[in-house]
């Protein structure tokens, strides 16, 4: 940080921010609510000295603000502040925002995970270029501090395995799926009534929403550039009521997982080469498993340390107050920067891992084959598993009657041990094509065991 950029002694530190919906309208409320105590903390005053929204004559009279701070003139109050804060989310014009606030010598805080998880690096290179912080607690799991955990705390350790529930509306569903017998489309109408889902679910329920948590997760664990788009991504939509019962027999329960793991896969000639496997999709968890009693739209991060061992972080992932939480202890974090000088940790990324593609994550299914009830079945479907080199862990069969054809039919329930994932889909292709085997009713993977 340069001279020009410290702050003397008390004088107030410039807040600009960037946005006013929910999220910003309680950053607005906290920073004049607290704003003694966060004074004390920082050592110098925080200042609001704007708030960019689109529409300036919005009634805004529930925040304890002064109206005058309201302005639609973002590109401007950016370039009078010492810390800006952006909460407008999306691509542009937040990028735009955040790179001219960093060329005029303000640190930026963040809440913004599609654009963390798309221009990170980028954004990393402006701070270094201009000697100031980019700090993102908010963007992962609301007011759950997880990733200074794993940026600074785990900074001396190596981090084998990231697991969690980051996305709360997709929780809730399923949560409810499990506990109440509701259908997908009925519990994703009760999240909506509660303001846990939005009148357009699509980013939750397809996992978007995940998929860029989980691309600034693994960057930050295995010290390699991961994007949204290089993470394998499945939604809930597709997961039934009978997924939901599956799971309940097996003493597990479903759920929209993030799994972020170094692994190491052999070329054709057996040589292991280290890799990140990052994935977003349902699956079938023990209930035993720390994640598996995470209930309602509260979130979970399970995180493997080859020295720390495991560790869990839980807590409200979404809402005004409790991301606003985990903005504002960024906020003091740059802010006791200003006033004593250097700076947060910058991008990591020496380690440089390839990210796998999902053909070789390591995973294990659950299938249901509805199939003929004669002799020779089980044998076919086990020569099936055998030609792909999946092993099989369990089988449960039972036998139901075709009421209308009068045709006896039999339920077959495999488990299987963990594989390729390639060889995984590869088999339930196989066994599709099989004559003796009517439908293939289900898959889901299983994790946690």
């Amino acid at each position: 940080m340069s001279d020009s950029q410290k702050v003397t002694a008390g004088e107030p530190l410039r807040v600009a921010l960037l946005g006013c919906g929910v999220v910003g309208s309680s950053v607005a409320r906290l920073l004049t609510e607290h704003a003694d105590d966060l004074a004390a903390r920082v050592g110098r005053p925080l200042e609001l000295v704007g708030i960019a929204v689109r529409r300036a004559g919005r009634d805004r009279s529930d925040l304890p603000v002064d109206p005058a701070l309201f302005t639609t003139d973002a590109e401007s109050l950016v370039t009078r502040a010492d810390i800006v804060v952006e909460v407008i989310g999306g691509i542009e014009p937040a990028r735009g925002l955040i790179e001219k606030a960093m060329a005029h010598g303000a640190s930026v805080v963040s809440a913004n995970k599609a654009l963390l998880a798309e221009a990170g690096p980028s954004l990393y290179a402006s701070a270094a270029e201009h000697g100031v912080d980019l700090y993102y607690e908010a963007a992962v799991a609301g007011a759950i501090p997880i990733l200074r955990p794993i940026r600074e705390s785990l900074a001396g350790d190596d981090v084998r395995k990231v697991l969690g529930i980051v996305n709360g509306t997709t929780n809730y569903v399923l949560d409810k799926m499990d506990t109440t017998g509701q259908g997908f489309a009925e519990a994703v109408e009760q999240a909506q009534a509660l303001g846990y889902a939005e009148a357009d679910p699509t980013a939750d329920v397809e996992g978007f929403d995940a998929a860029a948590k989980a691309a600034i997760l693994a960057s930050l664990a295995f010290h390699t550039r991961v994007s949204s788009d290089q993470v394998y991504r499945e939604g809930i939509t597709e997961v039934s009521a009978a997924d939901v019962q599956a799971a309940r027999e097996m003493d597990c329960v479903v759920k929209l997982l993030a799994i972020c793991e170094r692994t190491e896969v052999a070329d054709a000639d057996g040589v292991l080469t280290p890799g990140v496997s990052v994935r977003v999709h349902p699956a079938m968890i023990p209930r035993s498993h720390p994640l598996g009693g995470v209930r309602d739209a509260f979130n979970a991060v399970f995180v493997e340390a080859d020295a720390a061992g495991e560790l869990m972080f839980y807590g409200k992932g979404a809402g005004g107050d409790p991301t606003a939480s985990a903005v504002l202890g960024d906020v003091v974090a740059v802010a006791r920067h200003r006033v004593g000088g250097g700076r947060g940790p910058g991008e990591s990324a020496y380690a440089d891992l390839p990210v796998l593609g999902m053909g070789q994550a390591l995973t294990r299914y659950h299938i249901s084959l509805a199939v003929a009830d004669r002799p020779g079945v089980l044998a076919q479907v086990a020569t099936a598993f055998a030609a792909h080199d999946v092993s099989i862990e369990t089988v449960r069969q039972k036998v139901v009657v075709d009421e209308e054809g009068g045709e006896t039919r039999a339920s077959l329930v495999v488990v299987t041990h963990t594989a390729p994932d390639a060889a995984l889909s590869a088999t339930v292709e196989a066994l599709a094509a099989l004559d003796t085997v009517h439908e293939v009713t289900s898959v889901m993977r299983v994790e946690g065991s």
